[in-house]
């Protein structure tokens, strides 16, 4: 099926392949919902309350390394086999990624990325999440049903994860362009940034291209033309490399997504982004037009 190998999936698409009792061993559909804490938003609980039928939970806190100083670091590839296997997930499993943020998609590119990282590319994002599903009419449930366990075996990517070392190396050789998907004030340091012990700003020679403009109004993914149109303006060239940053690794992944709908898949993550950088970083290193470091 054609669809299975698409990076982003239709609501419609995802509705008749419920009808047709697709979902099974050969489709899952995750809720894979994340907030700040200074939302006070329960994803697990939201959950719980209302979900598209036949999904489950993916926490991306859960699934994460849990020796990190840092919220929702990669975990190790025994670590997400073990976990998706857990929901029912194995090889051949074609895996459909939504989240119920009011942008329409924050934290579902984090997970289609990870399982690409982790070498599974059968995994789409549902367009519009959870949001465009309820205003399109689509049915949600309360009820779940924990899944029979599945054998998955991940691989690991590492080229495509970037580090704090290498990030610093890139500023004094400038080989590669660096784009941070935060918010312009975030980036600039006249917004704060959500976590208490960060200050806003970002680090030298990066491009500020927020995630939210690769979205339209009702939150679904901007066609091709027009995403094609950000990267320009934001002198972005999709044939050279180039990484993806944010606030802890979650909304680069829409970057990721974003480049490879337009052909230029293996965008990298600087997985620690902005929380990292802050707490390591010199103070020359963070630029900000408010209070600096």
């Amino acid at each position: 099926m054609a669809a299975q190998t698409r990076a982003v999936v239709s609501g419609q698409w995802l509705a008749d392949a419920i009808r047709n009792n697709l979902v099974g061993s050969k489709l899952r559909i995750l809720d894979s919902s994340w907030y700040l804490p200074k939302l006070k938003r329960d994803a697990k609980a939201e959950f719980a309350q209302k979900h598209i039928p036949g999904s489950s939970f993916f926490d991306l806190d859960e699934c994460s390394d849990k020796s990190s100083a840092y919220d929702h670091m990669l975990p190790a590839p025994d670590h997400f086999s073990r976990y998706v296997g857990d929901l029912g997930i194995g090889n051949d499993t074609h895996v459909v990624v939504y989240d119920t943020s009011d942008f329409g998609s924050y934290s579902a590119p984090r997970v289609w990325w990870m399982f690409r990282l982790f070498g599974h590319n059968l995994v789409s994002v549902l367009d519009g999440g959870m949001k465009n599903w309820l205003a399109d009419g689509h049915q949600v449930i309360s009820e779940y049903q924990k899944l029979e366990r599945s054998e998955f075996r991940a691989s690991f990517n590492q080229a495509w994860v970037k580090s704090y070392e290498e990030v610093l190396e890139n500023i004094r050789t400038k080989q590669v362009q660096v784009v941070d998907a935060r918010s312009a004030g975030r980036f600039r340091g006249t917004e704060p940034e959500p976590r208490d012990d960060t200050l806003s700003g970002h680090f030298p020679g990066a491009i500020n291209m927020p995630f939210i403009t690769f979205l339209d109004a009702s939150g679904k993914w901007l066609g091709l033309e027009d995403l094609a149109k950000l990267f320009r303006e934001a002198e972005v060239d999709l044939q050279q490399p180039f990484w993806a940053s944010c606030g802890s690794g979650v909304t680069a992944c829409q970057v990721v997504l974003a480049a490879h709908l337009l052909g230029h898949p293996g965008v990298c993550v600087y997985d620690g982004s902005w929380t990292e950088w802050f707490k390591r970083a010199s103070p020359e290193h963070v630029i900000s037009e408010g209070k600096g470091k």
